[in-house]
C-alpha cells in the first residue's frame, strides 16, 4: 500500500530590513518546509527570488537562545521578536521577524506528518521564549 505524500508547508511572514538607516523597511518573506525536498531544512525566500535554505534545528535554537551555523545567525529579540542574520559576501542582512509567526511555521513543519519528525508537541511554544544559501 502507498504512502500519501507528505504536504509541504508555504508560509508567508513579513519581516523587517533592519540597517542604519532610520527606519527599518518591510519585506515579505515565503517560509517554506519541504520534506521531500529535504526534511531537516527550511527556506526563507525572499523577494528577487533570493532564497536561503537552512537547518530547521537553528530557527528552532534561535528562538530561545542566540546561535549560529554557517552563513546564518538567529537569535530572540525581546520577548516577542527574533532576528535572522544573513551573511553574504556582499555584506550582511539583517531581518526581524514576530515571533509568533515564526513558531507558527515550525508548528506546520511539525504538523506536516513527515516521519521522524518530532510530534507536533515538541515545537517550540511562543509563550516560553527561553547553511547556505
Amino acid at each position: 500500500m502507498a504512502t500519501a505524500p507528505v504536504p509541504a508547508v508555504d508560509d508567508r511572514a513579513k519581516g523587517r530590513i533592519i540597517s542604519d538607516a532610520p527606519l527599518s523597511r518591510p519585506v515579505p518573506v515565503a517560509l517554506r518546509y519541504d520534506p521531500g525536498y529535504s526534511p531537516a531544512t527550511v527556506r526563507f525566500v525572499f523577494p528577487g527570488a533570493v532564497e536561503w535554505s537552512f537547518p530547521r534545528a537553528l530557527l528552532e535554537k534561535g528562538l530561545r537562545n542566540p546561535t549560529r551555523r554557517g552563513d546564518i545567525g538567529v537569535w530572540p529579540c525581546g520577548r516577542v521578536q527574533t532576528v535572522v542574520e544573513f551573511h553574504t559576501e556582499e555584506g550582511v542582512e539583517v531581518v526581524q521577524f514576530d515571533t509568533a509567526a515564526l513558531v507558527r511555521f515550525l508548528r506546520h513543519t511539525y504538523s506536516s506528518g513527515h516521519a521522524g519528525s518530532p510530534a507536533a508537541s515538541a515545537a517550540p511554544d511562543a509563550r516560553t521564549p527561553s547553511a547556505r544559501r
